[in-house]
């Protein structure tokens, strides 16, 4: 008889810049195994939840972030908060206009960017007080960094 595989998690690791002691933020997703949902929310939107990147893509991402978020702070200290000047602040660390989606967000801009097509990508956005940035690895059933709008 042979021995059944078994999936496992995949290992992270401190990644450079990053203290040893650092983890991965949890999802924010939380399916319970031994009680199914009765209305079937979390199983019917689960489309909808990225999933988390690890090991060496978790490090790309880590390191795009802190591109990011420094060719983005520049603009938030000078308070340009439109579109067109986080786009241009983007393609000058190499991002092409295909790879970008910029938007006005109330007080800020948003901004999502296909940084390679694994995908690994960075969604964030800048507003007075912060430019805030997270990655992550695209979505089930779903090509690309946008957030599906339809299921299974």
């Amino acid at each position: 008889p042979s021995a059944a595989a078994t999936p496992s998690t995949p290992a992270d690791f401190p990644c450079p810049g990053e203290s040893p002691t650092a983890t991965p933020r949890p999802s924010t997703y939380s399916p319970s195994p031994t009680a199914p949902p009765t209305d079937h929310y979390a199983e019917n939107h689960g489309f909808m939840v990225p999933f988390a990147l690890h090991g060496k893509r978790r490090c790309q991402g880590l390191a795009a972030v802190g591109r990011v978020r420094a060719a983005l702070e520049p603009l938030r200290r000078r308070g340009d908060f439109t579109a067109d000047g986080a786009r241009r602040a983007l393609a000058g660390i190499g991002y092409s206009a295909g790879q970008v989606q910029t938007y006005q967000d109330g007080s800020g801009v948003g901004f999502l960017i296909e940084v390679d097509d694994y995908p690994v990508c960075v969604e964030g956005r800048m507003t007075g007080a912060e430019t805030k940035a997270d990655t992550f690895g695209g979505y089930p059933d779903h090509n690309g960094c946008d957030q599906p709008s339809g299921g299974h």
